[in-house]
């Protein structure tokens, strides 16, 4: 009687596992849709990103699903035996490494047969004759490796290249991390006008690799005075950007005065005065808008970026009212802001203020409050059982041997297994 108990108790945790990886699929579509119209673009670098923020996923789990949300939606077998119930997620993300619309029939054999332990082992020994077929290639794109820099008419700087594999995947990796660090765990808030494409946040990603690669001394034998980016700008400007006035860099490039006044933020400044004619009177010593020993009570405090949902490590100090405008230079007007959000605050309608009682309050550009963590999501009482209903009403039919595999217990030989499979062994 106990053993049959435990039978049936075995086979609920069977077929709700089959239930578990059919909504999976769902979930998986969701991401993908969600992903490819970009609706994660409202300051998260990325789709993962979003997931980690507003779904609770750890950041590799978050990626992973992406990559596997996208991967399926090339591989419609495979997508359809994990909506079926017949293949775990654990399988389906592995096979998903390496199969392709042309190998994925052969794929789906291996993993309706195998156990999961099987599909790795079958995926590592495919990826290894992959590497054998790159491997031909390598010397060929190594030697094939250039960078070319250089400025357009306007003004702006073009940028082409052919990289070495390990060289661009580095980069590739930088840039991603970058574009993380600017982007991630943005608030949930309403779709900006213009959100950046991928396109602007590589961008905006090079950006700041070179700015902190330069931050942390990347020459540290070189004059720091060969790096520095000036920006020219009248004090009318700073303090109202409405003001007529100059906000240019160094070379007579016009950049907006909010921009103007986010570097401000945080600088060495010098003071210029001229006359009515334009010509130099009088030129101050260079400072810190923001004292050393300041800067460090501001870290301190505050251990990474304020806007809600951030949390970057690295950041810039903001001034809440602005220096230009009277604002003091004190730490309860200051609060830590990334490079990203810093110029979400000045040039992107994004409101900062400190309450009372000390707290920061944040306000889309619409006025409307930013939360600091995502709304509640209302479940059921019973989850299950509405999961349940839902594949009922879908007509999926599934129990305790719906993702059984057809192992008998025979010892995989892998080599054989990718001789037969993979398409460069024959």
């Amino acid at each position: 009687m106990e053993m049959r108990a435990l039978d049936r108790l075995g086979d609920e945790i069977a077929e709700l596992s089959a239930h578990l990886d059919a909504a999976t699929a769902r979930l998986l579509e969701l991401i993908r849709e969600f992903d490819a119209r970009e609706g994660w673009n409202t300051g998260f670098s990325s789709c993962a990103a979003w997931l980690a923020w507003r779904v609770g996923f750890a950041p590799g789990a978050a990626r992973e699903h992406v990559r596997v949300a996208r991967a399926l939606g090339t591989l419609p077998l495979l997508s359809h035996a994990l909506a079926r119930g017949e293949l775990s997620y654990a399988k389906v993300r592995e096979l998903t490494r390496v199969a392709t619309p042309e190998t994925e029939e052969r794929l789906l054999a291996v993993g309706r047969a195998g156990t999961a332990a099987h599909v790795e082992r079958i995926v590592r020994g495919w990826r290894r004759m992959d590497r054998k077929a790159e491997a031909r290639e390598a010397d060929r794109q190594h030697a094939g490796r250039a960078l070319h820099v250089y400025p357009d008419e306007d003004g702006s700087v073009r940028i082409r290249g052919r990289l070495a594999p390990e060289v661009g995947a580095l980069l590739m990796q930088a840039l991603a991390a970058a574009r993380e660090a600017l982007y991630q765990r943005r608030a949930d808030q309403a779709p900006e006008a213009d959100p950046p494409t991928m396109e602007q946040q590589q961008a905006d990603a090079l950006a700041l690799l070179a700015e902190s690669a330069l931050h942390h001394g990347i020459d540290p034998g070189a004059p720091g005075e060969r790096y520095q980016v000036v920006v020219h700008v009248d004090a009318a400007v700073l303090a109202d950007p409405d003001q007529a006035g100059q906000s240019v860099l160094e070379d007579g490039l016009r950049v907006p005065a909010g921009t103007s006044q986010r570097l401000a933020c945080d600088a060495s400044r010098v003071v210029m005065r001229h006359d009515a004619a334009g010509r130099l009177l009088e030129v101050g010593a260079r400072t810190r808008t923001i004292p050393p020993a300041l800067r460090r009570a501001l870290h301190h405090r505050d251990r990474g970026c304020r806007f809600p949902g951030c949390g970057l490590r690295f950041g810039q100090g903001h001034h809440i009212r602005h220096w230009a405008q009277g604002g003091p230079t004190t730490l309860s007007n200051l609060a830590l802001l990334c490079r990203r959000h810093h110029r979400a605050v000045h040039e992107e309608g994004y409101q900062l203020d400190r309450q009372p009682d000390g707290e920061l309050s944040f306000r889309r550009p619409d006025g409307r409050l930013l939360p600091e963590v995502p709304p509640p999501i209302e479940m059921p009482d019973d989850p299950v059982k509405v999961l349940r209903a839902t594949h009922d009403e879908e007509e999926l039919v599934l129990n305790a041997r719906t993702a059984i595999p057809g192992w008998l217990g025979e010892r995989l030989d892998v080599g054989w297994a990718i001789d037969v499979l993979h398409p460069l062994a024959r």
